[in-house]
Order: structure tokens, then sequence, then C-alpha cells
């Protein structure tokens, strides 16, 4: 039986730019264990059919991306030949039904290859798929490597794509953590950028209420999910070019996991995967509002 979590507060958008706090929602309930294979999930996708579950696991971890059915069950291991999983943090499809990779796990804040992977990978009955188009980019504003760690902003495990352009939501690493995060822009095309510095923001709370995991975006285009260990974080407001002035409603998920992936599944309803660890997570949850 599908479990669901009604949150009514995801729709009270506060016009106060500064974050807001929703925390009366239910416990955020499972609704299916991931294969046991899948220890270190860091990012899911959906085909464009919505029947299948893409998902990859971060550094140390396989070249392949796997595919899951609707109750969890694996059913396809597809490799990318021509690619090296560097450190895979985030899957992501466009409205195309394009699947995206983001090669840019940073935890040290001194990688210099980091990049985004376009895949030819279109349905579960593929074994192998290749990168069909690769997004090289540098930081806009990183000039060392690493830089000082008061200002290790630079790690990334959330992004999305909107209008030929890609959106990352860096993680915040720095000593003395704050919930300051950076949100660059990088357009969708092969080549070498530089990312582009399109706004600065902060989250309340300590590493895990505030430290992004993953990054989704609803059809409109209009609302973008940031996920953290404990909660999620709705961005509205923003525009194209510019997030800074974007309002950010926060919502408890009364739940405290590693908390790696999130997604739409449609605009009422977000798929949430954690990683394994000992006795807690590595399930997917279901979240409605």
């Amino acid at each position: 039986m599908l479990r669901v979590v009604i949150l009514s507060a995801f729709l009270l958008w506060s016009c106060n730019p500064k974050a807001q706090d929703s925390s009366k929602n239910e416990e955020l309930k499972v609704e299916f264990s991931l294969p046991k294979k899948l220890k270190e999930v860091s990012g899911i996708a959906l085909s464009k059919d919505k029947k299948t579950i893409w998902a990859i696991e971060d550094q140390g971890n396989k070249n392949v991306v796997y595919g899951l059915d609707a109750q969890g069950k694996q059913i396809a291991d597809v490799v990318v030949d021509n690619a090296e999983n560097n450190d895979w943090e985030d899957i992501i499809a466009d409205s195309q039904g394009n699947i995206y990779l983001g090669d840019f796990g940073n935890n040290d804040n001194n990688r210099q290859n980091l990049a985004i992977l376009k895949l030819d990978l279109k349905d579960a009955s593929q074994k192998n798929t290749n990168v069909i188009q690769t997004t090289r980019f540098h930081y806009e504003g990183q000039t060392e490597f690493p830089p000082k760690k008061s200002n290790w902003l630079y790690d990334c495990e959330a992004f999305v794509e909107m209008n030929g352009n890609f959106y990352l939501f860096t993680k915040n690493r720095s000593k003395g953590f704050d919930g300051t995060f950076l949100v660059f822009q990088v357009p969708n095309k092969e080549g070498d950028f530089e990312a582009k510095l399109i706004g600065k923001l902060k989250l309340n709370g300590k590493y895990s209420d505030a430290a992004i995991t993953s990054a989704a975006i609803n059809s409109t285009k209009d609302k973008i999910v940031l996920l953290s260990h404990k909660n999620i974080h709705v961005l509205s407001g923003f525009s194209a070019n510019d997030f800074n002035a974007a309002k950010i409603q926060k919502i408890s998920l009364n739940h405290n996991s590693q908390k790696e992936a999130i997604v739409f599944l449609d605009d009422k309803i977000l798929l949430i995967a954690d990683e394994k660890d000992k006795s807690i997570g590595g399930n997917v949850y279901k979240f409605s509002f």
C-alpha cells in the first residue's frame, strides 16, 4: 500500500524573502526499500514515461546507472562506457526526457575537472550507454583549489535544468557552517564554461538542516525544492538569471537520515531517497503536498 504524507503547508508560500519554517507535519513514511546493493544512492531521476526510476551512487562506486520499477525492484544495470565515476552526486531529466549526470562532487573544494554528462539513455532495456555531451565548468569566484576552509562553498550535490541552462546549488562545507549556499548557471551545451554566480542565499539551521544534497524542479519551472537530511526547502520567486530575491519555504520532514536524492513524480508528489547507514535509511519515501 502506498503511504502518503500530506503537507498542506507546502502551498502556503510566504511573501517574506527570509526563510520561513513550516514544522507541523506528519512523520515521513517509507514507500519502498532500495535494493541491498544500492547503499550509497546519491541521485534519482525519472524516465520520460515515468515507469523507471534511474539511480546513481557517488564516488568509489561503479560507473553504472541503475533502473528501478515503481515497487523498487531493480530492472536495469546500465554501464556508462565512456565515463568514470569521479563523484556522481545527482542525476536529472530535462523536460524532453534527456538524462544528465552531475559529476561535480567536490568535498575538498579542490577539483578542476567538474562536469555535467548527458547520456544516451532511453529505457531499461539498455545494457550500456554513452556520454553524448560533456559540459565542463569552473566556478566564477574560485581562484584557489582549495580556498581557505572558511570559504568552502564549491562542493555541489544538487542541480536542475531549466530552459537551456543548468542551475547548480552548492553544498556548504566551510568551517563555521552558517547555511550559506551559492547558485550558479551553466549553459546546457558541449564545451568548457565559467559557471556564472547568480545567487547567494542562506538556509536556517545546522548542517543536517541546511546542507544541500539534491534538487528538483516542477513542470511549470516556478518551484525548486532543495533537499537536506532533515528538511526540504522550496524556492520560488526566482528569475532565470537571478536567484538573490528567491523566497524560501522550509518544511521539516520530522525525520533525520542521510537523504541524498529528490525528484518530482508529478507537481504534487516528491520521491526522496536516502543512503543506507546501519539500521536506518536505504529507502525511497513518497511525499505529497
